[in-house]
């Protein structure tokens, strides 16, 4: 039996306040810098910059990270396993995927949507919340702050 890809949210305090998201694609975590965090608010899109792609093994990473570059504090913000709704290595190329989160904060549909003009090098996303029975207007990064693991807080 095949096991479900897993995705994670690390809060991160590196610098700047901000939020990990990494989706299981092909062996690799894929991974998006949220400043703002996910939201389970249609009507609100987020910011996210995709960034190098991480080990499969950095997915229980939480702790400090002493020096260099992304020195900070880490959390698991939230974790799970998720169903994908496209092809995500199609998706990757084409910049759009949509998939289903199954963790313990965030659930139902998203969308990450590459943007076509971009500065820089790393290509910039729009992340949504899909319509569905999971949507609310909730700032869940404020009123669930704490780490899924070990209950930890950043702030």
């Amino acid at each position: 039996m095949i096991s479900a890809p897993s995705f994670v949210v690390q809060k991160h305090r590196a610098g700047n306040l901000h939020y990990d998201f990494r989706l299981e694609i092909d062996g690799l975590l894929k991974s998006w810098v949220l400043p703002k965090g996910p939201t389970l608010d249609t009507a609100v899109k987020r910011l996210a910059v995709q960034v190098d792609d991480h080990a499969l093994s950095y997915m229980h990473f939480e702790g400090g990270i002493k020096e260099g570059y992304g020195a900070g504090e880490v959390i698991i913000w939230d974790r799970g396993s998720y169903s994908p709704e496209t092809d995500m290595e199609i998706g990757l190329k084409e910049g759009r995927l949509e998939f289903l989160l199954r963790g313990k904060k965030l659930q139902g549909g998203f969308i990450l949507i590459r943007m076509d003009e971009w500065s820089g090098k790393d290509p910039i996303w729009l992340m949504m919340k899909k319509l569905d029975k999971f949507v609310t207007d909730e700032d869940i990064t404020i009123t669930r702050p704490s780490s899924v693991v070990s209950l930890r807080r950043i702030d």
